[in-house]
């Protein structure tokens, strides 16, 4: 499965009746992330009247959408948002809109037009990126077939994150590869070890790829 995520960060400024939107679209990898991106815009623009935001990552169990209308009347800010980003096809990705009130009220539906116009600008400039789903797994088993493991890790298009041994002869494997590998890499790995070795997810076990 191939999906689709913003290429890089894109600015866009739109003005309607003396308001200033100016919409950040950006590709993240989770809601950290996304945090301290929303949080370097408050910075950057603390005298905006609102900072609102949507949201959208892809999830072992699916898609997570959050959004913010950070003090706009309900449903005019951040649902708008989330509209554009599913309007451009594309996941882990955040949109935020700084707004400066120009003194004319835009009313409901002007406001979420212009919320969502703004993002959707962002969001063109910004480009689109194939994406293949990664997925992180910890793969444990006794050091005699470290060496073994490794190879297959490599056949299965997988890359070695980071390796620790133990003095009861136990190795830990942490690898990252396309979720599509990962049934495969298990079938392989209970063959070619007979059990002795095991994969699990890793927390945060997602990665954007």
């Amino acid at each position: 499965m191939t999906l689709r995520a913003p290429a890089r960060s894109a600015r866009f400024t739109l003005l309607v009746l003396g308001s200033r939107f100016i919409a950040q679209a950006a590709p993240v990898d989770g809601e950290e992330e996304a945090r301290a991106a929303r949080e370097a815009m408050r910075r950057e623009f603390p005298d905006a009247t609102h900072h609102c935001w949507g949201l959208i990552l892809r999830l072992p169990a699916g898609e997570r959408a959050l959004c913010d209308d950070a003090g706009e009347p309900a449903g005019t800010a951040g649902p708008p948002i989330l509209q554009a980003i599913r309007r451009a096809g594309v996941t882990d990705a955040l949109v935020i809109v700084a707004r400066w009130f120009g003194g004319t009220r835009l009313g409901k539906g002007g406001l979420a037009r212009a919320y969502r116009s703004s993002a959707g600008s962002a969001l063109a400039a910004a480009g689109v990126v194939q994406v293949v789903p990664m997925i992180r797994l910890q793969l444990a088993g006794p050091v005699e077939g470290d060496g073994a493991v490794r190879h297959l890790i490599a056949r299965r298009t997988g890359r070695l994150r980071d390796a620790s041994y133990d003095e009861s002869g136990g190795v830990l494997l942490l690898v990252e590869l396309p979720e599509s590998e990962r049934a495969a890499l298990e079938d392989d790995l209970a063959g070619l070890t007979r059990g002795a070795w095991r994969a699990a997810a890793a927390r945060g076990g997602r990665s954007g790829g």
